[in-house]
């Protein structure tokens, strides 16, 4: 059997994708910016997809959402560009952000910080979140942007967006999210929160990969990061990739339809796989209350087991996991999440980052948990470090625990 529990990294699409999106590769392949009716015959797919986006997350007419390759670049886009509007042409010199944002953010922020900005990166709780009473500590007159993400894509912890929101907004400061692993997963209604730019990525909930969306509130100037054409309303330069926007938006009303529903199913096989690890191993703990996580991720670290080795082992089996983000995979560093909510470097070293989709079924958790059990013992057994002791009962699932 082949199991796949390394959503968050990238998802399969969508066999209703795959077929929404055909007829844009081969048929109905003209420039949609061209006047001929090779172009045109793609405006009302390119609308649908449109019209698909901004219900599935709530916002309204007076809203932008423009395409973009990837969350990478609406990520860079908002960051990069309220540098040259509020604070080369401005009189802002600070943003606000997180330790443990996505690479796309940090790395950023390091370039902004070459340029002389000043960057904050607030620290997180031992649940791994950043409070809004730290955010609006650290929030001054010259702070251009705070930018926070929706939920982790390591533990799944879901930040507190709706407190942190009105906090910017009545600060008059601009808040940024990056809602890639919360989009499609958890309810995002964009009219209940205050967020002024969201970056969203269509390969997180079953669409193609290399696409990706910025929401923009009330449509306000962001200066482009890419110059050319005049298309996305000269937004966003270069010739719409109609056949991925297609997936994009039928992804998402297929992720984002019943979604309570989907969750809750999701939940489920999540909170069995986590409740037989806890409770059949010893010395292991989960990261976060899973009540604040997304449903579908589990953070679990093994004492006595390194990380890459417990992916070996997991390989072998066929089961595809993460030691925690894609984008940083090929670093054997300890990882930085961990260690920002205070696990000792031994740990730190150990996570495992099990993620599920809609389509995971209860025979593959079932696989996943004999084997991940068979993996944990085999290398603790060769261990030159690890104490081999009875295993005790796990304690509840969703808490931080190391069990001795």
């Amino acid at each position: 059997m082949k199991v796949y529990l390394d959503n968050n990294a990238t998802t399969m699409v969508d066999p209703e994708v795959t077929q929404a999106m055909i007829p844009y590769f081969s048929e109905m392949y003209g420039n949609p910016n061209s006047l001929h009716k090779f172009g045109t015959a793609s405006h009302p797919a390119i609308t649908k997809a449109i019209n698909q986006m901004y219900k599935a997350i709530g916002a309204n007419d007076k809203d932008d959402i423009v395409f973009t390759s990837c969350a990478t670049e609406s990520n860079n886009w908002v960051l990069q560009s309220v540098w040259i509007d509020k604070i080369l042409n401005g009189d802002k010199n600070h943003i606000v952000t997180t330790e443990i944002e996505h690479p796309s953010v940090l790395s950023t922020c390091k370039f902004l910080e070459e340029q002389g900005v000043k960057v904050t990166y607030l620290p997180v709780n031992d649940q791994g979140i950043v409070e809004a009473h730290t955010v609006k500590a650290f929030i001054t007159e010259k702070t251009a942007l705070v930018s926070i993400m929706w939920a982790n894509n390591e533990t799944g912890m879901i930040f507190p967006i709706q407190e942190i929101g009105e906090i910017c907004r009545d600060k008059g400061v601009l808040f940024h999210t990056d809602g890639v692993q919360a989009v499609g997963k958890i309810p995002v209604n964009m009219q209940e929160v205050h967020v002024d730019f969201m970056s969203m990525s269509a390969h997180k909930f079953h669409g193609p990969k290399g696409i990706g969306a910025l929401y923009i509130k009330n449509s306000q100037k962001l200066t482009p990061l890419l110059h050319g054409g005049d298309q996305m309303g000269g937004r966003r330069s270069g010739t719409l990739n109609v056949p991925y926007i297609v997936g994009m938006g039928q992804a998402l009303e297929l992720a984002t339809t019943n979604i309570e529903e989907k969750m809750a199913t999701i939940r489920a096989k999540r909170d069995r796989l986590e409740d037989a690890l806890l409770g059949s191993l010893s010395d292991v703990f989960t990261v976060g209350d899973r009540n604040n996580r997304t449903p579908n991720t589990i953070l679990i670290s093994i004492r006595g087991v390194e990380g890459e080795g417990m992916l070996w082992d997991l390989n072998n089996s066929l089961i595809g996991a993460s030691t925690g983000s894609a984008c940083a995979s090929e670093d054997l560093e300890a990882n930085s999440v961990m260690l920002a909510i205070g696990a000792d470097n031994e740990l730190a070293h150990t996570g495992i980052r099990l993620s599920l989709s809609r389509f995971t079924t209860d025979e593959e958790i079932d696989y996943v948990i004999e084997r991940f059990q068979s993996a944990v013992k085999r290398l603790r057994a060769i261990s030159s470090s690890y104490a081999i002791v009875q295993p005790t009962a796990g304690g509840a699932a969703g808490e931080c625990h190391i069990h001795h």
